[in-house]
């Protein structure tokens, strides 16, 4: 069976979420998800989720899985209030426990925060099989952006979080605590050995020279045309381009609210006496 694929995207952060189901009435996983967020007042929304939403109740589907394939720097994750509408098992790779150390030194978080990926409901192993309804999915260990990425594969068809992006853009950036641009190079080569017309879903565009977004792509036209990582480019002249490149990156407008929110599989921090929730800049701690 191949699998229905619904994809929105969120111009804000330029990210691409997924809805993926095996058949109307059946069950779906929804990938990489968006929390409306504005920076300047601190206020959350839930435009974009509820647009998922909108698209199972119209196909009648039971959503089985909330996928991330990382935790996001560029978007606040709505993968807990989808769970709260509409169920379903939130799972991330089991390596986010490195990612929790890392981020709860830095943002200093409460003695009770567990560094162990208990926020999440499913921690996936390398290579692991999984189901939605009736289709059958792998979780691919693809580790350099940072040190627990995910990619997921059904089928003919692997959604590739931020190892990739389309051609024309190149590859995720590795300055992030734990990234690794070798580690990104072994895993963007494991996502190339795939035959050729295997379909590849970005979890983000950045459009040059004002063409239109998109997101679809396949290994074909990766090895041919990306701009960082076609065949030819070797594993050192990537880390010296991704090392050179990443220097001159600006950090993510939302990386400090998106983490502190997508380590706890889109919770919020422990609302404190006054019944809010805060998040926490490190004043010159990053």
């Amino acid at each position: 069976m191949k699998p229905q694929i619904q994809s929105f995207f969120d111009s804000n952060t330029c990210t691409v979420s997924y809805l993926v189901f095996d058949q109307i009435g059946g069950h779906a996983a929804i990938i990489d998800p968006v929390l409306d967020y504005d920076h300047k007042s601190g206020r959350s929304k839930t435009v974009s989720a509820d647009k998922l939403l909108f698209a199972l109740r119209e196909h009648q589907l039971k959503l089985s899985w909330i996928l991330e394939t990382h935790a996001h720097a560029d978007h606040l994750s709505a993968a807990h209030y989808l769970q709260q509408q509409a169920g379903g098992k939130i799972a991330i790779g089991a390596h986010i426990h490195q990612v929790q150390n890392v981020f709860k030194k830095i943002f200093h978080l409460e003695p009770e925060f567990a560094i162990d990926g208990s926020q999440f409901d499913y921690l996936f192993q390398e290579d692991e099989i999984f189901t939605i309804g009736q289709l059958s999915a792998k979780a691919l260990f693809v580790p350099g952006h940072t040190p627990a990425d995910m990619a997921y594969q059904i089928d003919d068809v692997i959604f590739v979080g931020d190892t990739l992006f389309m051609p024309d853009v190149g590859t995720a950036r590795c300055d992030f605590p734990g990234g690794d641009a070798k580690m990104l190079f072994a895993s963007i080569q494991k996502l190339l050995a795939f035959p050729d017309d295997t379909r590849l879903f970005m979890c983000h565009d950045y459009p040059p020279n004002g063409r239109e977004v998109a997101f679809q792509t396949t290994v074909a036209a990766q090895k041919k045309n990306n701009i960082h990582v076609h065949d030819g480019v070797s594993e050192a002249e990537f880390v010296a381009m991704r090392s050179a490149r990443d220097a001159t990156l600006d950090m993510p407008l939302l990386i400090l609210p998106a983490v502190q929110i997508n380590i706890r599989a889109g919770n919020l921090p422990p609302p404190e006496a006054n019944g809010i929730s805060y998040l926490k800049i490190p004043f010159n701690g990053i």
